[in-house]
This record gives C-alpha cells, structure tokens and sequence, in this order.
C-alpha cells in the first residue's frame, strides 16, 4: 500500500508540475500551487514513508523554494514598471502599470476564458494603468502615452517569460527529492 501512494504522490507531483508549469506562463502562481502541494507532501507522508526517513523534502528546502518563488513573483509584478521606464514612461507611468497588472490579474479571474482570463486581464491592466498613469500629466498626448504602456505590456510579457526558469527549477528540485529520497 504504501508503495502504490508514494508511486500515485509522485506520479500528481510530476504531472501538477506540469500543470504549474503552464499556469505560470498563463499568469496563474504555478510556483506556489506546486509548492503548496510540496507542503501537503510533507505533512502527510508519515503515511508511506519510514520510520528512519520521516521527511520527504525537509524545512531548509521547502524555504528555499519559498523564496525563489516569492522572487519569481517579485521580478513578474515589477516587470511591467521596468518595461514602461524602458520605453521612456514618468513614474506615474510606472506606478500605474504595477498597480495595474495587479488589479487586472484579481479581475481578469472574472474573464471567462478558462485559465487565460489571468493573463489577459494582468496585461491590459498594465497597459491600461501605465497609459492612465500617462494621461495624468498636464497637456499628455495620446501618442506619447501609447509607447510607455506597450512598453509595460513587454516588461509583463518578459517577466512572465523569466519567472519560467524559476518554476521548473522549483519543479526540478522537489521531483528529484521525491523521486531519490533526499540530497544526502
């Protein structure tokens, strides 16, 4: 029995990365799904686990993959300021694309598009707040306004892009953990 759950856990676990994987490229926290379920993993695999192995991935780890996930999640959530400062936006600009993208992540989950609606919605809301966020100025054009709110929507679209590197690094470790039972 206990070798068919720990086969079943890994099998979720290899397949959820997956899952993760995509999500965050669809702008879903892929890194925290997986590592939420690392977290379910090691407080219930007492169930199949040995006496003389009890932990499956340890604290040390599961706080390292905490923080590469937080500083996935930081790098994504100030792309969208940096690419608009790139493409020459004012710091309204940029506050405006940060505060933005992460209005539109929490109502893009209301665009029913299954899964896409995140993303879509974190997009225009970068876009639409950096392009507000221009327009405040006094005598702001539309033209002049457009370059640094596409310059958000690229910053979004990069650090989306290399918060990818960061959840399959966090898949990698936890599989390869669970698959060899442990680092040592």
């Amino acid at each position: 029995m206990e070798t068919v759950l720990f086969i079943a856990v890994g099998v979720v676990l290899a397949l959820g990365g997956v899952a993760c994987v995509i999500g965050v490229l669809l702008g879903l926290p892929g890194t925290w799904i997986l590592l939420g379920f690392a977290v379910l993993v090691e407080l219930f695999d007492g169930i199949w686990t040995t006496a003389d192995s009890p932990v499956t991935f340890g604290l040390p780890v599961l706080i390292g993959c905490g923080i590469a996930a937080g500083l996935g999640e930081a790098l994504e959530l100030l792309s969208g300021a940096l690419g608009a400062k790139h493409a020459g936006s004012s710091r309204r600009g940029m506050i405006g694309a940060f505060f933005g993208g992460f209005v539109g992540l929490v109502l893009g989950t209301a665009i029913p598009i299954p899964v896409a609606g995140s993303l879509i919605g974190v997009l225009l809301g970068c876009f639409l707040g950096a392009l507000g966020g221009e327009l405040s100025h006094e005598n702001a054009k539309l033209e002049g306004a457009l370059k640094p709110a596409l310059g958000a929507v690229l910053g979004k679209v990069v650090g989306t892009l290399a918060k990818l590197p960061i959840v399959l690094g966090v898949w990698g470790i936890l599989l390869f953990i669970y698959i060899t039972g442990g680092l040592s």
